[in-house]
């Protein structure tokens, strides 16, 4: 029994075993200090280089627990004993809510082991960036003119590295918060993961459309228990993910659903998909899953309205004063230059992998073997199509070597699609995989100090 098990699953345990001894070459390559792969995440003047000690995470070694612990724990084990019974009985509107609230409070905890005031509040007041650049702020008009001018890093008050990586929405988005009276951390940390979490959601209801229900309901466990909620809870590349998420999410409605509702819910998919690229330069490859999405419905139709809507917003902050190429120009200028040279693409061309593995988890990892197998593809499997496109944006924005070190942050957007990949694997290893991926969230939460 246990060695027919083992031939039959050998090509998922092969790939499994090569994949983990990336991971683990990630970590400790840089410790051998080669000069062309050991990575530097700073080095400012008058200051030693600072390594990234736990590369390919960005963060330090620091054993730790919090109030968040004994919550994630207990969270995990309730998933892990009961999520794969409760996703099969539960009627479908409240497996949806149910999704998002344990997301939520998986989120929530795993950002409380670090404690309240660094764990949720306090990276989005500190190295978040966005927060602190919001007093400098006048008029909403003056900042789409001149945001660009800001990016260079010897311009005049130039921008924290946070908020200059990304387009003028982000920040907009914080100084809207502000400026209509909920201005400070604690509602741009809430913002972050109530619309981040909802990513899982999102995904549920885009994976029933396109590969049916069954599929929906084995993803359902591993969305709600994701290792990417580690940065989803400390950063705002989950908000934007989050956005991106329900733009896609109408389109497969759109292109699946009855055609009188289809023309308004393809221009909704297109606003929130057009204003997700003015949250983040990266979201630009959410072009490729989008498309993905009406080849898996065979409907081409509500491409015209998603267009639309996109155009409106790229009209819209063009005609405020914001050119969204001429931010991309300049920042990569200002990457290149910069931070980009202490980032060996040597290293980070596949470490950027490991550390995405991270925020999957292993089992994702495996699972993604399956999806990308040409026999899958073949039989034109809604899901495998869609976790296909996903791994083309995640390759493709690795090679672009705009992407070097953070990606477990960088690449939420995507990460947040792929958790859902082991709903491929046999039911009956569902529990031994959720268990693998809450243990390497917890490991990585308690044994790094994250940077973010």
């Amino acid at each position: 029994m246990g060695k027919s098990w083992v031939r039959r699953y050998r090509a998922d345990l092969a790939w499994g075993t090569m994949v983990a001894a990336l991971v683990l070459a990630a970590f400790i390559i840089p410790h051998f200090h080669f000069r062309s792969v050991t990575p530097v995440i700073n080095q400012t003047p008058g200051l030693n280089k600072v390594l990234a000690q736990t590369a390919p995470i960005l963060g330090a070694w620091l054993p730790h627990v919090g109030w968040g612990t004994p919550c994630a724990i207990l969270i995990a084990i309730a998933v892990i004993g009961w999520g794969t019974v409760i996703s099969r009985r539960l009627a479908w509107s409240w497996l949806i809510v149910a999704t998002w609230l344990t997301t939520l409070a998986w989120t929530m905890s795993l950002a409380l082991i670090d404690g309240w005031s660094r764990g949720f509040i306090g990276r989005m007041e500190g190295s978040g960036g966005y927060r602190a650049m919001v007093p400098r702020v006048g008029s909403i008009s003056a900042l789409l003119h001149g945001f660009v001018t800001h990016i260079p890093l010897g311009s005049p008050k130039s921008w924290d590295p946070a908020v200059a990586g990304d387009p003028v929405g982000a920040l907009l988005t914080f100084v809207g918060l502000d400026r209509i009276g909920l201005g400070g951390p604690v509602w741009a940390s809430t913002l972050c993961v109530v619309v981040g979490s909802s990513t899982a959601a999102a995904a549920l209801i885009t994976i029933r459309a396109l590969g049916g229900e069954t599929l929906a309901r084995r993803a359902a466990p591993f969305l709600a228990l994701g290792p990417a909620a580690i940065w989803i809870g400390v950063s705002a590349d989950g908000y934007f993910g989050g956005v991106a998420a329900w733009g896609l999410t109408l389109l497969a409605l759109a292109a699946t659903g009855s055609r009188p509702l289809s023309t308004g819910t393809s221009v909704a998919a297109g606003l929130l998909l057009g204003l997700s690229v003015y949250l983040d330069y990266g979201l630009i490859l959410m072009a490729v899953p989008s498309l993905a999405v009406l080849v898996i419905a065979r409907n081409y139709r509500p491409l015209l309205g998603a267009v639309i809507g996109a155009l409106a917003v790229a009209a819209t902050f063009t005609a405020s004063g914001f050119w969204w190429f001429n931010g991309l120009s300049v920042l990569r200028h200002r990457y290149f230059l910069g931070i980009a040279m202490n980032r060996p693409f040597a290293y980070w061309s596949w470490a950027n992998l490991a550390a995405l593995t991270c925020a999957i988890g292993l089992p994702a990892a495996v699972a993604l073997r399956r999806a990308v197998s040409p026999s899958a593809i073949r039989m034109r499997n809604g899901f495998s199509i869609l976790m296909a496109a996903f791994v083309v944006v995640v390759l493709a924005a690795d090679l672009s070597a705009l992407s070097k070190a953070e990606t477990e942050r960088i690449w939420l957007p995507f990460a947040v699609w792929l958790i859902a990949a082991p709903a491929l694997l046999p039911r009956r290893s569902h529990r031994i995989c959720l268990g693998l991926q809450a243990i390497g969230a917890l490991l990585i939460n308690s044994l790094i100090l994250t940077t973010w």
